[in-house]
């Protein structure tokens, strides 16, 4: 049943005391080749390199590409010798997200804050500087191998953090309207998606905001369950999905199976335009999940008047949900790697709050079809 906690306000409330967000600074992704990633997120998804760390500045362990459109800030990191972690990370996982880097004003009390409340520490509070001036940061892990960064960069004005150098595209790039991080969604595994939603709300302070069960998200063949839970300001929000019964193994089994561990399932990405943004990665050769014709036969009368037309969405395949505060529409790619892991969603919120609970049932046949296109289901 989809529905607000209230208890959740007063901890929404008390996130602000011990951990105020500014929101995301960046997300991580390991991938086998930093440099061809970086081109692929410039060609595709129109994103402009903007720092850069590797053998050129000095760094002789692995290379990383900035790259930012709006508020959106990725990050792609190889490793450059055999012995380097990053290695042994991409042989279980494949590519996929390491880092969910979190925007603050004081690393040191974040890091603080959170490790007393028993979070695992990966990284004490650390200055770096140059001549930009200073970052400050600290981190501690969460589900699977991801690590959430606290980075405080009041003090800094260079293009990313010290150990970058400021880099440009060597080609032109035309962004697609892609604004900022919505949410990031975790699958975790069987049973222990209440551990980590009491890990966000114990730990980091978050607030439970809607709940999902097994009635919600499911289809003839699979289910799961999904909690989201948000910071304070409402400026970070994190899905946590774990499988459920069913009578073939779901997506986030099939996940599961693949990355070896929990992790990012899902970025999903805000934009103003769906309608542009979506048929420039179409254009561009992003590959889509695809719903059948009958999804648009009855659109208008369940979701209301939108200002879309319905046949382009019909079109582009874009998905259109309503809640009590208006409508959002959505659309999620095929997996962004050849493990069948992370992808993006690309979301329009036209008011809405919620996460596109009508939706579900035609988006997991949309991944049921993928599934047993890959011969997991």
């Amino acid at each position: 049943m989809e529905r607000t906690v209230a208890k959740s306000e007063d901890k929404l409330v008390d996130a602000q005391d011990f951990l105020p967000l500014l929101g995301t600074d960046h997300v991580e992704i390991y991938v086998g080749n930093a440099k061809q990633s970086a081109y692929y997120y410039q060609a595709a998804f129109g994103f402009h390199v903007v720092a850069y760390s590797g053998l050129e500045t000095g760094n002789k362990q692995q290379t990383s590409y900035v790259l930012q459109q709006e508020k959106l800030r990725l990050v792609v990191t190889s490793a450059l010798t055999p012995e380097n972690p990053i290695n042994a990370h991409l042989a279980k996982h494949g590519d996929g997200v390491k880092v969910l880097a979190l925007w603050v004003d004081d690393a040191t009390k974040s890091w603080e804050e959170t490790t007393k409340r028993g979070a695992i520490s990966v990284q004490e509070p650390t200055r770096y500087k140059d001549e930009f001036g200073e970052v400050v940061v600290s981190s501690i892990q969460t589900y699977g191998e991801t690590i959430h960064k606290f980075v405080e960069r009041k003090n800094y004005r260079g293009a990313f953090m010290p150990g970058f150098e400021a880099k440009s595209s060597s080609f032109e790039v035309k962004p697609i309207g892609l604004q900022y991080i919505d949410h990031c969604v975790g699958n975790v595994e069987l049973g222990r998606m209440n551990e980590w939603v009491k890990f966000y709300e114990d730990v980091m302070g978050f607030g439970l905001l809607l709940t999902f069960d097994d009635k919600d998200i499911s289809t003839e063949y699979t289910a799961l369950m999904s909690k989201v839970v948000s910071n304070g300001n409402g400026y970070v929000k994190f899905p946590i999905n774990e499988p459920a019964k069913g009578k073939k193994k779901s997506q986030i089994e099939e996940y599961i199976d693949f990355y070896h561990s929990a992790g990012v399932q899902h970025i999903a990405v805000a934009t103003k335009d769906i309608i542009y943004t979506v048929s420039e990665l179409r254009r561009r050769g992003v590959e889509f999940l695809e719903v059948p014709a009958t999804y648009y036969e009855d659109l208008i009368e369940r979701v209301g008047n939108i200002k879309e037309d319905v046949k382009i969405l019909q079109d582009l395949n874009i998905l259109v949900d309503r809640d009590d505060e208006g409508y959002l529409l959505q659309i999620f790619t095929k997996p962004v790697q050849d493990r069948p892991t992370m992808f993006f969603e690309i979301i329009q919120r036209e008011g809405a709050k919620s996460f596109g609970k009508g939706n579900f049932k035609a988006l997991f046949e949309s991944i049921e079809r993928e599934q047993a296109n890959r011969g997991t289901l």
